[in-house]
């Protein structure tokens, strides 16, 4: 089993539209730990730590969002963070 760490940043319509709430949802389907977070800037960063596989389906649903959500641009870059105990929004 690998497991990979990634921090993305997601650009678009994603702050006031439970766009956070929507990727925690899925995180802990898939037994990911991390967190989403809103960023001054408008867009919400996530960490993400799982198996790769989760990881991989974790980054296409940072596409999809929530239904009011209006994904435009999705940058993802693997990270070396210490593994969180759980996914947290903030």
């Amino acid at each position: 089993m690998t497991h990979r760490t990634i921090k993305a940043w997601v650009s678009g319509r994603v702050q006031g539209v439970s766009y956070r709430e929507h990727v925690r949802r899925h995180a802990e389907r898939w037994g990911i730990t991390g967190h989403a977070i809103n960023l001054e800037d408008g867009r919400v960063e996530v960490t993400a730590h799982g198996e790769a596989i989760a990881i991989a389906e974790l980054i296409d649903q940072l596409w999809e969002g929530s239904p009011a959500a209006d994904v435009t641009e999705v940058t993802v870059e693997e990270a070396t963070l210490a593994a969180p105990a759980s996914f947290t929004t903030g």
